[in-house]
């Protein structure tokens, strides 16, 4: 498979986090990647992406979404220049550095036009063998 990528954007709003995520996740199973439970972790830590983006972003929400064999890295850009950091789960948040780290093979942070992009390199998409030996998805 050669490398796949999509890069769109999304206001910022309420509803941005369900709209990646569905767009995402249709996106992922036209590309192959179509076993349930690896999706729902794919658009959970998409969700934690878009949201932590809206809150504490500003301007409008760049995803990227690349995929190639079994690794799928998600990444959302916005405005503010300010590095995430963990902190103390509680009423209004900190459990989404938390979920993207126990999910996620590895995250990260790039400076983007003046702004930050946040990285997740996914779990590897599980691929199973046939009864030839064969991986498939």
């Amino acid at each position: 498979m050669s490398e796949l990528s999509a890069r769109f954007d999304l206001p910022l709003g309420e509803h941005a986090p369900a709209g990646a995520r569905h767009t995402v996740r249709q996106m992922l199973i036209t590309w192959g990647y179509t076993r349930p439970e690896w999706l729902d972790v794919a658009c959970l830590v998409l969700a934690e992406l878009v949201t932590n983006a809206v809150r504490h972003g500003n301007g409008c929400v760049e995803l990227c979404v690349q995929a190639h064999e079994d690794d799928v890295t998600l990444s959302a850009a916005d405005g503010s220049s300010v590095v995430p950091r963990r902190r103390a789960a509680g009423e209004t948040g900190g459990y989404g550095l938390a979920i993207i780290e126990q999910f996620s093979a590895a995250w990260g942070v790039e400076n983007h036009h003046g702004g930050k992009r946040v990285w997740v390199r996914l779990a590897p998409y599980p691929a199973p063998v046939d009864g030839d030996g064969r991986a498939d998805r």
